[in-house]
């Protein structure tokens, strides 16, 4: 396994760990999961959307890992077909904060998304696993 292989593993785990962790915590304890992000907390109502949200966010992070799993081929085609994923969360929810529909708290959520896609893209370009296909 070379460097960029070791990388990309890398990058899967923690962004899929990061992803089902944080999906989990806004499924079953979303108030503490807000607090942890250092969000405003939501009202009784909006909790069903934000739990609803936990449930994407969390299957998100569970394809990195099942991916991770299965092996490289999988794991390129997550790699490539979750850049889709964040680039479309990480500009809607910069959107909402700078709209100010979110708290400020929720910018780590695009920092974080275009980061990856960032990674992703830059990990696809160098043909981290192109071999494997």
């Amino acid at each position: 396994m070379n460097k960029t292989e070791r990388m990309a593993r890398w990058l899967a785990f923690c962004a899929g760990a990061l992803d089902f962790t944080t999906g989990l915590g806004l499924v079953f304890a979303p108030a503490m999961t807000l607090r942890l992000m250092g969000a405003a907390p939501v009202a009784r109502p909006a909790e069903t959307y934000l739990r609803f949200l936990g449930v994407f966010v969390c299957l998100v992070g569970f394809s990195y890992l099942w991916a991770l799993w299965r092996g490289p081929r999988a794991l390129r085609g997550i790699l490539e077909l979750s850049i889709f994923y964040r680039l479309g969360a990480g500009a809607y929810c910069a959107w909402a904060v700078a709209a100010g529909r979110l708290d400020p708290a929720w910018g780590s959520v695009p920092a974080v998304d275009f980061a990856c896609a960032a990674a992703q893209a830059w990990l696809l370009r160098r043909g981290v696993f192109k071999h494997e296909n």
